[in-house]
């Protein structure tokens, strides 16, 4: 076999993996409105990729003050986790794993999204930074609008998102997911806190990169003590600045965190890695780093090709490879793959983000 290792069977904190594909976290709006409620019509999109391995969810916000963009799910009303429910079941039905990633988005955000001002750990606008809503939307497209200017969190603030986070991951568990992701990557809360330029404070929250860090580790603390280490992973992103996040210190910082997250034993680390034509390369001494810092699973996800991503695996660099766009365009990629043959290449940029059936959602062909 050509990829010898991507086919190969793996053992995620107890979870058994078919297969080393990820299906990779991405943002399609489908939600259920009011409510933000996963519907049948999301089941349907993740049961046909069911092909992977394991699926990591689209970000889900933690609280309607952690919505940054319109139409995404959450995972804290009742009514929520029930919509869930039916993604999951659907999912296992078909044999593969499935977590869900926790997201609060901060500054990324506008009141036109979720009629709140956004938080964040310094009063600082994201420059050239923009978020989207439906409403006036041509042709069902989403129309971006800027974000807005932040206020700076209180220790009461903080500690509110904390345990909206470990209630997220208690009702992802619930609705029967096999895990939680906290999104600690991509210029959202978690990522804001981790860099100088985005977290001016001077209390034990910033300042120096140890207590640029102590968010990440308390959430990831706290959301292990609720459900369980071995049902807990963190995504990080030290090499994507955008959303405003350029910060010369972010790579010493995201390696001490690393070892922290060590400590704590949680199940995975998930690099997420800059996925555009001219994006910077991982260098390799940093993936030699960080496979000697974290002893368990660490997953990369970022335009891979089923070449760079079995490279990896036999190099011993990490253990699973997330696919983005090729699962959404792919519904049964892992077997394009392994029989060599063509892909649907085109991405409906409409249906993208939003859109209320099934085109550029589910109705991408199968192989035949």
């Amino acid at each position: 076999m050509k990829y010898k290792k991507l086919f190969q069977q793996y053992n995620l904190s107890g979870n058994h993996l078919e297969n080393r594909f990820l299906m990779a976290p991405m943002t399609r709006s489908r939600a259920s409105q009011p409510g933000d409620i996963p519907n049948a019509l999301m089941a349907e999109y993740y049961a046909q990729r069911s092909t992977a391995g394991i699926i990591i969810t689209e970000a889900v916000q933690v609280s309607l003050q952690g919505k940054g963009y319109a139409k995404t799910p959450g995972i804290y009303s009742k009514e929520q986790k029930e919509g869930w429910k039916l993604v999951t079941e659907a999912v296992h039905k078909n044999g593969s794993k499935i977590f869900l990633q926790l997201w609060h988005v901060g500054r990324v955000s506008s009141s036109k999204v979720n009629g709140l001002q956004p938080i964040a750990p310094s009063a600082l606008l994201a420059q050239n930074t923009n978020v989207y809503i439906f409403d006036g939307a041509v042709n069902g497209d989403a129309t971006f609008v800027p974000v807005e200017q932040p206020r700076e969190m209180d220790k009461t603030d903080i500690n509110t998102v904390i345990d909206e986070f470990v209630k997220g991951a208690k009702n992802a568990i619930e609705a029967g997911f096999d895990g939680v992701e906290i999104h600690g990557a991509n210029g959202y809360l978690i990522d804001q806190f981790l860099r100088s330029n985005s977290n001016t404070r001077t209390d034990e929250y910033g300042g120096t990169k140890q207590k640029r860090i102590r968010l990440l580790i308390e959430i990831s603390q706290a959301v292990a003590n609720a459900v369980g280490k071995e049902k807990t992973g963190v995504r990080l992103s030290p090499f994507i600045s955008f959303k405003d996040m350029n910060d010369s210190e972010i790579l010493h910082t995201i390696m001490l965190a690393v070892k922290e997250l060590n400590k704590l034993d949680i199940a995975y680390i998930h690099l997420c890695e800059a996925d555009w034509d001219d994006a910077p390369q991982i260098p390799v001494d940093f993936r030699i780093d960080l496979r000697s810092n974290f002893k368990n699973t660490i997953i990369a996800t970022g335009n891979k090709t089923p070449e760079e991503g079995e490279m990896l695996l036999q190099e011993n660099l990490v253990d699973l490879i997330g696919f983005g766009r090729n699962f959404l365009t792919n519904p049964d990629y892992p077997a394009r793959v392994e029989r060599n043959l063509s892909l649907n290449q085109i991405i409906d940029n409409h249906t993208l983000f939003g859109g209320g059936t099934e085109r550029g959602y589910t109705d991408y062909p199968f192989m035949k």
